[in-house]
């Protein structure tokens, strides 16, 4: 075998290649592995929600609407309760 001695010995001993070089190696070789490899995949690509994930969706969604229509009655249940007390509340302290 002509050429110079590739074994691990060797190698180890070699200088690396210069900066620009590997750059420029570097952008060839993510040229070419971009342009053959697939598109990755997400869970929001499909068009539906896999089944397996159905039951997970639907405890989440009921507890987020839980949560919105609870927070909605609390807020109208205290306005209610400031207005039978006759407070209004100041502008410049703002909800929280």
């Amino acid at each position: 075998m002509s050429g110079p001695d590739t074994t691990p010995e060797k190698l180890a001993d070699s200088p690396p290649l210069p900066e620009s070089v590997r750059d420029h190696l570097g952008h060839e070789l993510r040229g070419v592995l971009t342009e053959s490899a697939p598109e990755p995949r997400y869970l929001g690509d499909e068009p539906t929600v896999p089944e397996k994930f159905e039951p997970q969706i639907r405890r989440l969604e009921t507890r987020l609407k839980t949560h919105e229509e609870g927070t909605e009655a609390v807020e109208q249940a205290l306005d209610r309760i400031l207005d039978a007390f006759g407070v209004t509340p100041r502008e410049d302290e703002g909800r929280r």
